[in-house]
C-alpha cells in the first residue's frame, strides 16, 4: 500500500507544473495533541479553485508501557490522497475535501484497558477555511468525517493476549480536526 501511494504522489508532481504558489506543505497543530501524533500534508494546485493532496499520520508511541493498568496507545499510520476544492482561489479562504485513506492501527487504553488493533480504508469528507497570515503562511481549521470499512481485533488487555472480539465491519467516525500551519510556495 506504502508503494502505490509513492508512485501516486510521483506521478501527481511530474504531471503538475511548479509555478509560484501552487505547491503547499503543512502540518497539523490539533495531531500531536493526539499523543503526538506526527504528520505531514504535501499539496499541489492543479487549476483556480483545485488542489491534489497526500498526506501521512504516523504515532509510534506507547505511554505507561508495561504497567497494564496505565498503559495507552494511539499507534497508527495513515496515508491519504485527495482533491480540495476552493469557491475563491486555491489556498484561500472556504474549502471542501474529499480524500481516499487508509490506516494501520493499534489502540487502547485511554477509556478502558481494551484495545483493538487493525487495518481501516475509506473515504473522508471534510471542510473548513484557510486564514491568509502572510503570503506564504496560512493557518488551515477544518473538520472531517471518515467511512469505511475496518478488520480488527479486539483484546481485553495491552498484553493479556485474550481475544474478545474479532471480524470486520462497516464504520463511520470523526477523522480530523484541523489546525494546520501551511506554507506556500
Amino acid at each position: 500500500m506504502k508503494r502505490i501511494i509513492l508512485i501516486l504522489i510521483a506521478g501527481m508532481a511530474l504531471g503538475i507544473s511548479a509555478s509560484a504558489q501552487n505547491w503547499a506543505a503543512s502540518t497539523n497543530l490539533a495531531d500531536y495533541v493526539s499523543l503526538g501524533t506526527l504528520n505531514a500534508e504535501l499539496s499541489a494546485g492543479v487549476g483556480r479553485r483545485v488542489t491534489v493532496e497526500a498526506s501521512a499520520r504516523y504515532n509510534p508511541w506507547i505511554f505507561h508501557k508495561g504497567d497494564v493498568s496505565k498503559q495507552m496507545q494511539n499507534k497508527h499510520q495513515t496515508y491519504a490522497l485527495g482533491v480540495r476544492y476552493w469557491p475563491w482561489h486555491i489556498y484561500s479562504g472556504w474549502w471542501v475535501s474529499c480524500m481516499a485513506q487508509y490506516q494501520e492501527y493499534n489502540r487502547g487504553g485511554i477509556i478502558s484497558p481494551r484495545t483493538e488493533e487493525g487495518d481501516a480504508f475509506g473515504i473522508s469528507a471534510g471542510a473548513g477555511y484557510s486564514l491568509m497570515i502572510h503570503e506564504s503562511l496560512n493557518l488551515d481549521f477544518g473538520l472531517a468525517l471518515w467511512g469505511g470499512q475496518k478488520s480488527y481485533v479486539t483484546y481485553a488487555c495491552p498484553s493479556c493476549g485474550r481475544i474478545t472480539d474479532k471480524g470486520g465491519k462497516w464504520f463511520i467516525m470523526p477523522d480530523e480536526i484541523r489546525v494546520a500551519i501551511q506554507y506556500i510556495f
